[in-house]
């Protein structure tokens, strides 16, 4: 009888993590805090508003599916409410946060962010908020000419708002992944130092065999830096590490192109040793290499965070001898 190949897959926590962020979402900027607010609100009013914004068309298109206008439209009254709900008809109309606040599209309408991400209004958001609305209004318009045939309702600007979520949360997720990842090639190197070191929440000061000391931290661009500290307030640059921990493979070569350009500025900063640290189990060392020059030396995140092995052998050396770290006496 043939034995059967077991197949185990890896826990679903990126669905666990997006399952407690889109109940946030949900409570914050989606169809709930919608509905949550106008019942506190001015009806009177607010139908006011919407007359005044909506075109008639559109009012009567909606009513046929037995829907309220601000499921669809904003207008001032509802975000002088709740500021937060800018998220929502940014979501609805399916623009990324980036794309709708950056100034690369042109839009004009970042002095709105602290509205989504703080819930205030400032007095130039207040002032420009009639506008925004008419805007948003137009785009809605077109929107419900185009989704008219599939019949518009609750539920399907409901799911238009959670595609938009996705890639949102997906790209948050990124983000803590890559935050933990630096954090664990720190601690990696924390521990290689220890013995002779100084430590704090962001830095290391490593007492070397020179009598100078080693600063090991974060830093924005590359991720964590060593130098050596010539005299007070003065560092030669020695090592740049650039820490990539995506897992996705189709996009390694991307997050390489990333690194490069990252340990170019370290060049010419004057750091002699660059390392890249990746976190996909297969990648092509001739290519990493011919797309990254300036990289010394590639790592892989799995092999340092077993703390054994060739690999991370390799990177505890490095570590040692370039920091000049007095080695530890074992003798009684």
């Amino acid at each position: 009888m043939t034995k059967t190949k077991k197949i185990q897959l890896p826990p679903p926590e990126l669905q666990i993590d997006f399952a407690f962020a889109l109940k946030r979402f949900r409570d914050i900027y989606l169809q709930n805090s919608l509905l949550e607010t106008v019942r506190d609100m001015d009806i009177v009013e607010l139908d006011k508003q919407l007359s005044q914004y909506v075109p008639r068309k559109d009012l009567a298109t909606l009513a046929q599916f037995g829907l309220r206008a601000e499921l669809l439209f904003a207008v001032p009254s509802l975000l002088e409410k709740n500021p937060y709900l800018i998220g929502y008809y940014r979501l609805l109309m399916g623009y990324s946060q980036k794309e709708f606040y950056g100034s690369d599209k042109g839009f004009g309408v970042g002095h709105f962010k602290g509205m989504e991400e703080k819930g205030k209004i400032s007095k130039t958001a207040a002032d420009d908020l009639p506008t925004l609305c008419q805007a948003f209004c137009e785009t809605a318009s077109a929107l419900l000419d185009g989704v008219g045939p599939l019949r518009v309702s609750r539920e399907l600007l409901d799911d238009l708002t959670l595609l938009t979520v996705g890639p949102q949360l997906r790209g948050g997720a990124n983000n803590v992944r890559g935050t933990r990842g630096i954090e664990e090639v720190f601690e990696i190197i924390r521990e290689i130092v220890a013995h002779s070191a100084e430590v704090k929440d962001r830095s290391i000061k490593v007492n070397s065999a020179t009598g100078r000391p080693f600063l090991i931290g974060f830093a924005p661009d590359p991720d964590i830096i060593i130098q050596e500290e010539m005299a007070p307030g003065h560092y030669r640059n020695v090592v740049a590490i650039e820490v990539k921990s995506g897992t996705d493979v189709s996009n390694i070569h991307n997050r390489i192109g990333e690194a490069e350009k990252s340990h170019q500025k370290a060049r010419k900063r004057g750091f002699t040793e660059c390392w890249t640290v990746v976190n996909v189990g297969r990648l092509d060392m001739d290519k990493a290499y011919s797309e990254s020059p300036s990289t010394d030396r590639f790592y892989s995140l799995a092999a340092l965070s077993s703390r054994t092995g060739e690999e991370y052998d390799d990177f505890r050396r490095r570590v040692v001898s370039l920091t000049a770290i007095p080695t530890v006496n074992t003798n009684k």
